[in-house]
């Protein structure tokens, strides 16, 4: 996959606490019988650990951490030892003697461990050799030597991390497990897939992943297929990602971040095999590795591991120096004399408004940064651009000439940092001058000016929170790890400098309280001001452009269809026959014989269940409180304050996504937007105000079939976390946001309703499977309804009529939001319908108790049992459900229509019915058809990006999903042959793939967790009334999976009355209705 920073450093901050640098959290987006591949003789060995102690009195885990790190073994040399004190990880930097490889070995109090190759991989060209690599080589190798190991892993192992990155410089290739066995599995997998794949010998795997010329008959017209071809295609449909791509280009006219490591359509046919097979060949040598290791794992084995890999490579000390030279990335220099212009069209509609979009984009430094530097340059970011209320964003976002942000600011995870910035959903050339001129007036007035002090410490506070938190979700904490000491140590920098911030953060504190914001206006005078190394990269609308770009595209297969001969015609006829052959083909008993594997014994046969103590009507207050007491916070508490939304208008549930940002983004009682937001940023880590509907079980019905669909509970909350010596301040904020926020700022709500439309049609046209998914549950479910409604595609119209509202009649508006907020906020029934939800550790609830009970007496409404009581829907249909099944339609087939080169194709229905049972195993075939058939069919053969299922066990909903597919009507055929597919399989299907299908689903169900996503898990776990034993009998029901459930499941699937929601082109939708698929509702989207 192609990485992306926000994807990467999603997991850091909560919603309203801004954006944090990628360089300041680190990271910033089998058979039991079967030995894994290394040597059992103990090679490796343990020197002392004095020089490491840091205190004479240590746990005997933290001695194990400091005995690691001193680890010696005669095939390494060991060239550092760190103590990273700020995470207490222990770091040794090795080189393997012969081969010349770099080994960071991270010992941790993690029993998540993380093992990654990273290799130099800088293109020189836009062919996408790194990407179509980064996919090939996962494709057999010369130990494992199935078609796929990466897929056979995905089938049974207990990964909590499996994928692999191509940046514009580099190509990761990272794993993740807490099962020791499954780890090495994993490590062994991917260690033999870069040095040894059989991508190298066989011209098919490029030609599957990368392209390949596709005729079935001479008569029939050439085509181009591939997996990353047709991914691209998907990227280069977006705006935002041309723009993206452009503004990239336009900085490095000189280097390797000119051109597209992921490959441009246009080029990535260029690519030869032998071109191919010379990039693996120059790039994939253990000289030019940097091999990660973290976790709580013996270090021994791991060196005895990769020197079982490495000793084969034999190098001299010239011919590794030599390799190394070759890989690295030169510099850029700052060149420009003055600022440089583009213009470039980018696909748009026929029917939408036909707006520009710009960024000014700045190219900051041509030497190595130092870490003080980079720190501050990120702090800057965060005062300009990090929250609403940021001085550059609130200017762009206020000035009325586009309707959303662009360009993300500050990009620091390269060799060479940039910074750009603009706006999209400009109405015309004019306007583009005008933001090109804002933009630079503003950051002259900074430059001037600088910043408040208030402003200057929540921007400090916020990112030295997100840094001592380290909280990376579900994303494995060593994963962070290894993509923060590769932005150093790639570039052959120290790699445990990276993942330090005290030393920095210290002298950038000092040079502050010296120096105060003239810090950031230097910064900004050198950097952006007074750096003439700048672009300005326009984008203007083209309704032909998409259209064009195919006629192009056809028009260049015609031309070299006409000049093959006979021979070469045969010969293209054949390969296409021969790769599809090869597509088609089950791998042999043997081959799959040679991918390591669990076994059941090897799983966890209980289900994790997690710390819960449910305070109802606390201390007579009438509001429930949920607590969860955690081993450790680090001081942190965790809180959730929701609150009942369910007597909200039906007509004004659409309203409630825009509610909740206004919430946070126009100020409270008497502060106004900017104040709020720095008191969050100053006190806090982050707050941030959200919409759930929790489906729940009505009361006294089974909890093994699938409900009516009439139960839900339906709330607003707002999430904080603060240390707790500051949740005061956090409760208080919460209590001021929840009852005084500012519902009347006319220009922010229209700079709002403009930034979503804009949101809404990127992701429309980006991930069209998501919105096809939720087209589809629509048509079944009420709850599916609402969730439409509110996030799916209907919603575009929605917000375009409310933009319309809040443009020309606000006073209606205005009334609609504080409607909404009159009727939460309900003193009679308020407190029944409040849950404040609680997560630390013993002294932080400890801490934070008198907290609570100060917020919970200024709630509305009383206590002691004299207020009003909330609808039990647990009992009672919740009214959102009646009238949402009033304004449901009868099941039918649907096309939208954007402009985009691949479609997103779905198709779905109701699997179970209401009343029916569904088990565990249910699970456990699903996954199997999404990891099996639908890969095969959809991804390998069909050529699309991805291809998928989604099986919901309350709903009983099934569908069927594809991700940038070059066809349309040949995945829908496809997915009408799953319920033959699944039939044959249960008859052939040996014990060996029925475990690895019941292993792949024990590890979805086991994914890890941070401590506030535990708490919020936890939390609705029992707002749904999902009690431990029948987590625990699904459970038991998946590890028991026969043959029989297949089948089982096959029958409903044959005899499933289903509907298709396909996201494509016009002429797509069009050529599949002239293939025989039926649409009742065509409608372009815009």
């Amino acid at each position: 996959m192609l990485a992306s920073r926000s994807a990467v450093l999603a997991f850091v901050l909560m919603p309203n606490a801004g954006r944090v640098s990628a360089r300041l959290v680190p990271g910033a987006s089998f058979s039991s019988t079967r030995k894994v591949g290394f040597s059992s003789s103990s090679a490796a060995t343990s020197a002392p650990t004095t020089t490491l102690a840091s205190s004479l009195t240590c746990s005997e885990s933290e001695l194990q951490l400091q005995k690691s790190a001193s680890t010696t073994h005669p095939s390494f040399d060991v060239l550092s030892t760190n103590h990273i004190k700020e995470y207490n990880a222990y770091c040794t930097v090795y080189k393997h003697k012969t081969s010349g490889a770099e080994i960071l070995s991270v010992s941790a109090d993690d029993d998540n461990k993380v093992f990654g190759v990273t290799f130099r991989t800088p293109p020189t060209d836009s062919t996408g050799a790194p990407h179509i690599l980064e996919h090939s080589v996962l494709c057999g190798s010369r130990k494992y030597t199935s078609k796929e190991p990466f897929v056979e892993l995905i089938k049974g192992s207990l990964n909590t991390f499996l994928n692999a990155f191509t940046y514009p410089d580099r190509t990761c290739y990272p794993v993740a497990s807490r099962n020791l066995k499954d780890f090495y599995n994993l490590a062994n997998v991917y260690m033999d897939a870069v040095l040894f794949p059989r991508a190298l010998s066989d011209k098919f795997v490029h030609a599957q992943e990368g392209w390949h010329l596709e005729l079935e008959k001479k008569e029939d017209d050439l085509i181009y297929k591939g997996v990353v071809f047709n991914e691209m295609k998907g990227v280069y449909s977006s705006p935002d990602s041309l723009l993206n791509r452009e503004s990239q280009r336009s900085l490095f006219p000189d280097n390797t971040y000119g051109v597209d490591s992921g490959g441009d359509p246009n080029d990535i046919p260029n690519l030869s095999f032998a071109d191919f097979q010379e990039f693996h060949n120059k790039f994939y040598s253990p000289s030019n590795s940097r091999v990660f290791f973290y976790g709580d794992d013996d270090v021994p084995t791991r060196l005895n591991f990769l020197d079982s890999y490495l000793k084969e490579f034999k190098l001299s000390g010239e011919e590794i120096d030599n390799l190394k030279t070759s890989s690295r990335v030169q510099w850029q220099s700052k060149k420009f004399a003055q600022a440089k212009r583009e213009v470039h069209n980018y696909p748009s509609s026929s029917e939408g408004p036909q707006t520009h979009m710009v960024n000014l984009n700045w190219l900051l430094n041509d030497v190595s940064l130092t870490p003080s530097e980079e720190l501050a340059l990120s702090i800057l970011d965060h005062l300009m651009l990090g929250t609403s209320s940021s001085v550059l964003q609130k200017k762009l976002t206020e000035s009325g000439l586009g309707d959303s942000v662009t360009g993300g600011g500050l990009s620091d995870e390269l060799m060479q940092a940039t910074f750009s910035i603009g706006l999209k959903g400009i109405a015309n050339n004019e306007d583009v001058k005008k933001v090109e001129d804002l933009i630079m007036k503003t950051l002259g007035e900074i430059a001037e000016e600088g910043f408040d002090d208030d402003a200057i410490a929540a921007s400090m506070n916020t990112v030295e929170f997100a840094m001592r938190e380290f909280n990376t979700g579900s994303f494995p904490k060593g994963l962070s790890f290894m993509l923060g000491a590769m932005s150093k140590w790639i570039y052959e920098e120290d790699p445990v400098e990276a993942l330090q911030f005290e030393k920095p953060l210290g002298e950038l504190k000092a040079e502050i309280s010296k120096n105060g914001s003239k810090v950031f206006k230097d910064l900004v005078a050198k950097y952006l001001i007074g750096n003439s190394h700048r672009t300005t990269v326009e984008m203007v609308p083209s309704k032909t452009m998409e259209a064009e770009a195919l006629e192009v595209e056809k028009g260049k297969l015609a031309e070299i269809k006409k000049n093959l001969s006979e021979e070469q015609l045969e010969e293209i006829i054949a390969n296409t026959a021969e790769l599809k052959r090869q597509q088609a083909a089950e791998d042999s008993a043997s081959d799959i014989a040679t991918i390591p594997s669990l076994t059941i014994s090897d799983l966890e046969t209980k289900s994790k269940e997690y710390p819960i103590e449910v305070l109802p009507n606390y201390k007579d207050s009438g509001v429930t409180v949920v607590k969860h007491e955690l081993s450790s916070t680090s001081g942190i508490v965790y809180a959730d304050v929701g609150f009942d939304i369910s007597n909200v208008d039906f007509e004004d549930i659409t309203l409630l996504p825009l509610f909740t940002r206004i919430m946070m983004e126009t100020g409270a009682g008497d502060l106004d937007s900017v104040q709020l937001s720095r008191e969050v940023g100053t006190h806090t880590g982050g707050i941030g105000v959200s919409m759930s509907m929790t489906s729940v079980l009505e009361k006294g019905s089974s909890e093994t079939v699938v409900g009516e669909g009439k139960h839900m509970l339906t709330k607003l909350f707002i999430r904080g976390k603060s240390t707790s010596d500051k949740s005061e301040k956090m409760f208080d904020l919460m209590s001021l946001i929840m009852s005084e926020a500012r519902l009347d700022s006319q220009s922010r709500i229209v700079e709002m309703l403009k930034e979503k439309k804009a949101e809404l049609q990127s992701s429309i046209q980006g991930s069209g499977h998501s919105f096809a998914n939720t087209r589809l549950s629509a048509q079944y479910e009420p709850s599916g309804y609402i969730q439409e409604q509110i996030g799916g595609i209907s919603s575009l119209a929605t917000y375009t009529k409310y933009l319309e509202m809040a443009e020309n009649d606000f006073p209606t508006m205005l009334a609609k939001l504080e409607n909404i907020r009159n009727v939460i906020l309900d003193g009679e029934k308020f407190r029944d319908g409040c849950i404040i939800n609680l997560t630390g550790d013993a002294d932080v609830l400890s801490d934070v108790e008198e907290k609570v009970n100060n917020m919970v007496e200024k709630l509305p409404g009383s206590g002691g049992g004299a207020g009003g009581k909330q609808v039990d829907f647990y009992v009672e249909e919740h009214p959102w459900i009646a009238a949402a099944r009033g304004k449901m339609g009868a099941p039918k087939n649907e096309g939208f229509v954007v402009p985009t080169q691949v479609s997103y194709v779905g198709k779905g229905g109701q699997l179970y019915n209401k009343g029916e049972e569904v088990k565990g195993s249910a699970s456990v075939v699903s996954r199997f058809l999404r990891s099996g058939y639908l890969w095969d069919h959809v991804r390998v053969i069909g050529g699309a990006y991805g291809g998928f299922c989604t099986f919901s066990p309350g709903s009983g909903i099934f569908s069927f999903l594809s991700y940038r597919d070059p066809n349309l009507e040949t995945t829908l055929d496809t997915y009408d042959g799953a319920a033959e597919f699944l039939l044959k399989q249960a008859e052939e299907i040996t014990e060996e793939q029925l475990t690895t299908a019941i292993i792949g689903m024990v590890g979805d169900l086991d994914g890890v967790m941070s401590p506030d996503q535990v708490g919020w898990v936890s939390l609705k776990r029992w707002m749904s009334g999902e009690s431990a034993e029948v987590r625990q009998l699904w459970r038991d029901q998946v590890i028991g999976t026969k043959k029989e459930d297949f089948v089982e499941f096959a029958e409903r699937l044959k005899d499933l009355e289903s509907t298709d929601a396909v996201v494509s082109s016009a002429g797509a939708i069009e050529k599949a209705k002239e293939a025989g698929k039926k649409f009742e509702n065509v409608e372009t989207v815009f």
